[in-house]
């Protein structure tokens, strides 16, 4: 709707404004046409009037004239005035209207009186012009040539009415498209009006459905970030029971068979029954490795030792864990942390320790691992570093690294995860200690 809509409104602008340039152009050539035509009547009957008034001055130089050369130079002077109305006349009757037909006509007729009174007296000789020119001037002459000009100047008057009436009907065109324009513009503004009002109440009413689906939007995230960090607390508070279960019950459990079958390997004697013994130190040893095995187990779920002694020997142990069990080293410096951290950043930093060394092991083929943990102003700063094979953090990130932002998000911090190909990994966290910061600033 909004697409016809707002294309209809750019069709009527654009097809107005084509509109409006081809009647201007239509009225400017008009305008040009009526402007050429009238310049150029009114110059040929300018012509007209100044080559009569010279044809007069000429007859009145040859009727005073005494020398006949120089009379014959004014007469032929006539001829080439004459010769020049014949034409400008020729040239008017090509152009000429309907309502100047009658002025015309008796103009032509003047005209040609006018011409033929003088031919008698181009005839005299000396003596008769001497004689009879001063009459033939003032009787016939002056008052056929002014006849004559009146004529022209009513063909003139005539011309300059015309002009006057396609000025009016220019000005009409005009007023007309100066309608046409109002109107246009009136239907594009009221369609304009509609079409925003109609634009303002869809937009408003889908940036309250977009405000609403993002509100939800945000409250599932948050539920799903609760969620998280619910089942991030649920699965410590089940490894702290499972590891305190394996370490309290099943080790102990498996502890005393290890010192019952050890007593009763020590009440058997060698010579009654050899066979006996045999199968007892060979249960001894199966029970004591499966008191590794749980003890191991209980270790890897949660070691007792980051409750009872703290985050950096919790640490040390894990870097000698996989120093020996894989081939790579891990080394630990921590400077000055302290012993009463909160356990929520215990178990964090302990978690990505972890989960990191395990993926360096699983996937890095690194050779050295370095864990740098420090207390800031800002909190805590845990970089953790190999020489690995690298990855492309962007592309190959997996749930492993998906869960160390987790944890490092509920905490309110940040994590860094930097790596290429070939040129190993670096993950840097930072996890903020109000109270500790306040008590590094005091």
């Amino acid at each position: 709707m909004l697409l016809i809509g707002f294309g209809g409104l750019i069709l009527l602008l654009a097809v107005s404004g084509l509109t409006a340039l081809s009647v201007l152009r239509d009225i400017e050539r008009q305008n040009d046409r009526i402007r050429d035509d009238y310049f150029n009547r009114d110059r040929i009957l300018e012509q007209l009037r100044s080559d009569i008034y010279l044809s007069g001055t000429y007859v009145r130089d040859l009727l005073l004239e005494q020398d006949a050369d120089l009379a014959e130079t004014h007469r032929r002077e006539l001829q080439e005035a004459r010769a020049r109305i014949d034409r400008n006349v020729a040239a008017y009757d090509r152009i000429l209207r309907t309502e100047e037909r009658l002025p015309f006509q008796r103009f032509r007729e003047e005209l040609n009186g006018y011409f033929q009174s003088l031919e008698p007296a181009l005839e005299w000789n000396a003596a008769e012009r001497h004689q009879l020119g001063y009459a033939f001037m003032k009787n016939s002459l002056l008052p056929r040539r002014m006849v004559v000009v009146h004529l022209a100047d009513q063909i003139g008057s005539v011309n300059q009415r015309q002009m006057q009436t396609r000025n009016s009907e220019v000005a009409h065109l005009f007023s007309r498209f100066r309608q046409s324009l109002i109107l246009v513009l009136g239907i594009g503004l009221i369609c304009g009006t509609l079409l925003a009002f109609i634009s303002i109440r869809r937009i408003l009413r889908l940036e309250q459905i977009s405000a609403r689906r993002f509100k939800e939007t945000e409250n599932a995230r948050g539920a799903l970030r609760d969620l998280s960090v619910r089942l991030i607390e649920v699965q410590e508070a089940e490894r702290r029971a499972l590891s305190r279960e394996l370490h309290d019950e099943v080790g102990q459990s498996v502890s005393a068979l290890v010192l019952g079958i050890g007593n009763v390997a020590a009440v058997i004697s060698s010579e009654a029954n050899g066979s006996a013994r045999t199968q007892l130190a060979e249960l001894r040893q199966l029970a004591e490795k499966t008191v590794a095995i749980v003890r191991d187990m209980s270790l890897l779920l949660r070691p007792s030792m980051l409750d009872d002694l703290g985050l950096i020997p919790a640490l040390q142990w894990q870097a000698r864990e996989i120093s020996r069990n894989s081939d790579i080293y891990v080394e630990v410096l921590a400077d000055s942390i302290p012993n009463d951290l909160p356990d929520d950043h215990k178990t964090c930093i302990y978690r990505i320790v972890q989960e990191t060394l395990r993926n360096t092991v699983r996937h890095a083929n690194a050779k050295t691992a370095h864990i740098a943990l420090k207390l800031t102003a800002e909190g805590l700063h845990l970089r953790i570093q190999d020489d690995g094979q690298g990855f492309r953090p962007e592309r190959d990130k997996g749930l492993g690294l998906l869960g160390i932002e987790e944890r490092v998000a509920h905490l309110k911090g940040d994590v860094r995860i930097e790596s290429r190909l070939g040129q190993g990994t670096s993950i840097c966290v930072e996890l903020p200690l109000m109270q500790k910061s306040a008590a590094l600033n005091r």
